[in-house]
Formats: C-alpha cells, sequence, structure tokens
C-alpha cells in the first residue's frame, strides 16, 4: 500500500515508476499540468485516447472534499470550536485559501490518479525486465 501511494506521489509512469510523466514541476502556473507524450523508459503512452484526462475532474472534486473535510476535523480538534460557535465560520476562507494554493498540485496528482486507474499491467515489459 505504502509503495503504491509512493508511487502516486512521485508522478511517476503507473508501468515502471521511473520515467516522469510531467514536462514541468507542479508549481510552474502557466505549463505545469503538459505531460509528456510517452513514457521516456518504457514509451507507455500518456493520452489513452483523446479527451482522456476529462474525468480527472471527478477525481479532483473527491480529493478537494477529502481534504476539506481533514482540515475541518483538524480545525475543531485543535481551536476547540465546534458547531455552536460562529468562529467555525473562520475555517471556510482559510480552508478555500489552502484549496487554491494546491490546486495545481491536486491536478497534477487526479491526472496521475486517473491514468493509473485505467492502466493494465503489461506482463511483457515487466517479463522483459526481469530477465
Amino acid at each position: 500500500m505504502f509503495v503504491f501511494l509512493k508511487n502516486l506521489l512521485s508522478f511517476k509512469c503507473p508501468r515502471c515508476h521511473q520515467g516522469n510523466l510531467f514536462i514541468n514541476k507542479w508549481y510552474n502556473i502557466s505549463d505545469g499540468n503538459k505531460m509528456v507524450e510517452k513514457c521516456s523508459v518504457c514509451e507507455q503512452r500518456t493520452e489513452l485516447e483523446p479527451g482522456f484526462y476529462q474525468g480527472t475532474g471527478y477525481v479532483s472534486y473527491g480529493l478537494t472534499v477529502g481534504i476539506s473535510i481533514i482540515t475541518f476535523v483538524l480545525w475543531i480538534s485543535i481551536t476547540g470550536y465546534g458547531f455552536k460557535n460562529k468562529e467555525v465560520l473562520w475555517w471556510f476562507p482559510l480552508n478555500v485559501l489552502f484549496l487554491i494554493l494546491i490546486q495545481p498540485w491536486l491536478m497534477r496528482l487526479s491526472r496521475v490518479i486517473w491514468l493509473t486507474a485505467f492502466y493494465r499491467e503489461d506482463n511483457q515489459y515487466h517479463q522483459s525486465d526481469s530477465q
């Protein structure tokens, strides 16, 4: 499980776990999500069909909801403000700001998760690798 998470968070190819999937760093705002056409190590294509990454919006939505729930629980546990206090509303703008700041990273992560979900294991690649 930890190896799987490490492979996801490293933004490497789901096939060989060595080649980079993205050309630029995640904090490059203008071209941060620009992907290579295929892996430089194993030649796995990154766009399996036209419009392949349109479904990453659902993954990104799930990630932002999950992060929002985590930050809300942390906010309540750290500050001690519950639902009866108005101060709990301070969490909302802070959470929005946090999500805006990590949005380029989330978009990149959702692409890697989407590609990994639709990637099928290629036994021929791993057999030739071990010989």
